[in-house]
């Protein structure tokens, strides 16, 4: 049975249209969904999310960047992942453990390991059912960001992630493509290159194998 579906990918990516795509898809097939996100999707997490990704705060190091992550997944996974499961929900969400190793692991240089055995304490070793990995070159991925700016002026403009240096978001990307080969099992890599219906066809198709949908 499927209960625990996180989507992952570099910025600009469309996770969270994805996301929503497939909340509502679900929804209509009478599927009883909970979509969260990680930071955030609790209260510690709300909180947690400004500190971690206002770009003003560039000061925060490597370790405690890490460890404030790891706080938010801990409540997260206590508060809402594992007892939404629990009542037979489906929980879907925006980022999880294996952001922790593209991205403090890939990126910035921490023992993938020790981020592995971290997350376990930090999630109790649940691991999602189906990952979806939304890939596309990092240029197209920056270029969206860019174009979301300047078409809503009222944006918040990049956070800590986004203003990083192009060659930060290459070893993420190569993080997450080494972690999908690692697991193909678990890992869906959905071409993001196109449009959000594009990627939301394959996605569809992996959703309507798994659950039985006609």
């Amino acid at each position: 049975m499927v209960g625990f579906i996180t989507f992952e990918g570099g910025d600009g990516t469309g996770k969270s249209t994805q996301i929503r795509l497939l909340e509502a898809y679900l929804t209509e097939h009478g599927k009883n969904c909970v979509t969260t996100r990680e930071p955030g999707g609790t209260w510690l997490g709300e909180l947690l999310r400004p500190v971690l990704l206002q770009p003003g705060n560039r000061n925060i190091s490597s370790p405690t960047e890490l460890f404030l992550y790891l706080a938010d997944r801990a409540q997260h996974v206590h508060e809402v992942i594992s007892p939404a499961i629990a009542r037979g929900q489906i929980v879907l969400c925006d980022r999880y453990t294996d952001s922790t190793l593209a991205y403090q692991g890939y990126g910035r240089g921490i023992d993938l390991q020790l981020l592995v055995r971290l997350n376990e304490i930090a999630t109790g070793a649940l691991k999602p059912d189906i990952t979806f990995l939304l890939d596309c070159p990092v240029e197209i991925g920056l270029l969206r960001i860019a174009g979301r700016q300047a078409s809503v002026p009222e944006h918040r403009g990049k956070d800590r992630f986004e203003d990083e240096k192009v060659q930060f978001h290459e070893k993420v990307r190569q993080g997450f493509l080494d972690l999908a080969r690692a697991e193909p099992e678990r890992f869906c890599v959905i071409g993001a290159s196109g449009s959000a219906q594009e990627a939301f066809a394959a996605v569809k198709n992996v959703v309507d194998h798994r659950f039985g949908i006609k």
